[in-house]
């Protein structure tokens, strides 16, 4: 007998950088799905396309912590999945979600999901040193989240496209991006505050054009939101060339999503092959997907 779960991964429709500040954010979660089953065995292995392996904190490293924080014996864990690593997307919170699900149903352990979700970000915490709690809670839980608050608001309707740089957005790239905008707030506060300000207004006023789907107007802010970024210094020559592209091609609008210094942009759009084919144009690895309301589930 094996129990799968599968755990979606993110985007940030607004608010990247400025929610460090204790700025409002949009987060959603994405039809991209990491997979995980798990059985009961003779001995903890755990299989995905890195290799297979026992116990591991450098191969397997949020796999392996799963499996410690939930004292699991002798288990049997195979992962497969949709989100690239390394893209800011949420793939190790996808794999952390559904890998406590995945034991958590298969040993009868008999945690509810706000468990799984919190166990999730102390799992990345403490693999990656520091994490915000949004990656495992949009994957425990799915749908489009307001952070702080985690209201759930409305799931747009519209296609969506990320475009993948493929140069890794690594949790110590992250860490390093989020050191030089603090930098550079202490250096001019008086030009960085108001950019950070406005960024998190993108998500107030977002929460109001999201329930409206105005999804035309979603696009302009996520544009203006995308050169704030830039102006923070957290934007690359191959991001920009992807986000014009996808805005030249006809989305409503395209920007960085996570922390920048590389990894992936998404784009809103109703012709979204139209957009990944000028994406892929301008050297981006396109990824046609969609909004889901549903967070880690059994199948």
């Amino acid at each position: 007998m094996t129990t799968t779960y599968s755990a979606p991964g993110k985007i940030y429709l607004f608010g990247e950088h400025a929610v460090v500040y204790g700025e409002p954010a949009i987060a959603c979660a994405v039809e991209l799905r990491t997979r995980v089953s798990a059985r009961k065995s003779d001995a903890i292995t755990i299989s995905s396309d890195l290799g297979s392996t026992g116990l591991d904190f450098e191969v397997h490293p949020y796999v392996s912590s799963a499996i410690e924080k939930l004292s699991s014996p002798e288990v049997s864990v195979e992962i497969s999945s949709d989100i690239p690593v390394g893209s800011g997307l949420g793939s190790s919170a996808a794999v952390t979600v559904a890998t406590l699900a995945a034991i958590n149903t298969e040993f009868g352990l008999g945690y509810g999901r706000e468990e799984l979700a919190r166990m999730g970000h102390e799992i990345e915490q403490k693999v990656q040193g520091a994490a915000s709690p949004t990656d495992t809670f949009v994957s425990t839980f799915g749908g489009v989240v307001e952070i702080p608050s985690r209201r759930q608001l409305d799931i747009l309707d519209c296609g969506i496209v990320i475009g993948n740089t493929n140069k890794g957005a690594t949790p110590k790239k992250t860490a390093k991006l989020v050191k030089q905008v603090a930098v550079l707030r202490e250096e001019y506060p008086e030009i960085i505050d108001p950019i950070i300000k406005t960024i998190g207004s993108f998500a107030k006023k977002g929460e109001l054009l999201v329930r409206k789907k105005d999804y035309a107007s979603l696009g302009r802010l996520m544009s203006v939101n995308h050169g704030l970024l830039d102006a923070l210094g957290v934007g690359t020559p191959e991001l920009s060339a992807l986000v014009y592209a996808a805005r030249d091609a006809g989305a409503f609008g395209a920007k960085i999503t996570g922390a920048g210094g590389g990894g992936c942009m998404v784009a809103l759009t109703d012709s979204p092959r139209k957009v990944a084919s000028a994406i892929e144009r301008a050297g981006g690895k396109a990824i046609v997907t969609e909004f889901t309301a549903e967070g880690v589930l059994q199948e």
